[in-house]
């Protein structure tokens, strides 16, 4: 029965999971598409407006200098400005940008206009935190579902002494391995499944371009997210062996939940805050969703994710030595909650 309803529990987590990555790129391509098909209101000044009036779509705003019309991009009151050239051009008008080549203006005009952005071009603030959103609430509903189960298994074990039968026939060290690797192999599939699920939903609502620049941000996801779960199985089946009833598991698990919920609301509030990113993409527990997140927006270095993995990975190590440590001393303990230093020192 409570097997039934763990694989009820995962495969409902799962559906929830699916439905929030799909349902976000949804939005996000129905959105684009609503901008697509509103008026763009573009500064124009002397013939240049004229021109402008010409165009479907085109919101136009008069602006009496080119001064004015570049603080009205400034200002983003207006997306674009379209402006006189002097002296005898082939092309007698200039477009002005902010932060990006207005494409849908120039494609709108007759001609071909000289371009000039005034800032460097940066992603939409949507797109940033659609992403980081993603990265985060992936994250978290996998550790926080497979994680739970482990512990749940684990308990189970002890409470109901099968623990005493699987420990004849095999060593507290492979039970834990099995564990480890038997979910984590799991929630690997999922990430997978997620993975493949968002490329096809951004690929069907015309946002495939986002496959390609998602798609090294997503890949070093995947291997941090491989070991980084490793280092949470151990430490949730270690957590939950000190406890022999269902009722303290909640207790135990407390601190382990903080260090995967603390990364998911890091990586939420603050995406666009590059310090908090890189201090997040070198802390073992929340590297799986830090550099993934600096390596979209092209701030870490080619080197910065290795290092980043190498410092996870032995972390890890280090984890699960102590984790099976603490889960062999513990598991044949029954009635009152084990203490950590009992567990450590055996």
């Amino acid at each position: 029965m409570t097997q039934r309803l763990r694989s009820k529990s995962f495969v409902i987590s799962t559906l929830i999971l699916f439905a929030i990555v799909l349902g976000s790129i949804l939005i996000s391509g129905f959105v684009s598409r609503a901008n697509a098909d509103s008026t763009t209101p573009v500064a124009g000044v002397g013939a240049a407006i004229a021109e402008l009036e010409t165009l479907p779509g085109i919101e136009v705003v008069e602006a009496a200098t080119v001064a004015e019309a570049e603080q009205l991009v400034r200002d983003e009151e207006v997306d674009a400005a379209v402006v006189p050239l002097n002296g005898d051009a082939a092309v007698p008008f200039e477009v002005i940008g902010l932060t990006e080549t207005p494409g849908g203006l120039i494609t709108a005009l007759s001609i071909a206009p000289d371009v000039r952005t005034l800032d460097e071009p940066g992603l939409p603030f949507g797109l940033l935190y659609l992403v980081a959103f993603g990265f985060g609430i992936v994250f978290f509903i996998s550790a926080v579902t497979f994680g739970g189960t482990i512990a749940q298994s684990v308990v189970e074990e002890k409470q109901t002494r099968v623990v005493e039968i699987l420990l004849s026939a095999i060593s507290a060290r492979a039970l834990l391995a099995g564990k480890v690797v038997g979910n984590s192999i799991l929630a690997f599939g999922q990430i997978l499944a997620i993975a493949a699920l968002a490329a096809l939903g951004l690929v069907l609502t015309g946002q495939d371009v986002l496959v390609t620049d998602l798609g090294p941000a997503v890949g070093w996801f995947l291997g941090f997210f491989a070991i980084g779960f490793v280092l949470l199985a151990a430490m949730y089946a270690a957590s939950a062996s000190l406890v022999s009833r269902m009722e303290d598991v909640g207790s135990v698990l407390t601190p382990v939940t903080y260090l995967v919920m603390i990364p998911y609301f890091l990586v939420i509030f603050l995406f666009d805050n590059a310090l908090v990113l890189t201090i997040m993409s070198y802390v073992p527990f929340s590297a799986p969703v830090g550099m993934p997140m600096r390596i979209f927006l092209d701030q870490a270095a080619w080197w910065e994710p290795i290092l980043a993995l190498v410092v996870l990975a032995v972390t890890t190590v280090v984890v699960v030595m102590v984790g099976a440590r603490v889960y062999q001393n513990s598991l044949l303990r029954t009635g009152s909650r084990v203490k950590l230093g009992e567990a450590l020192t055996g």
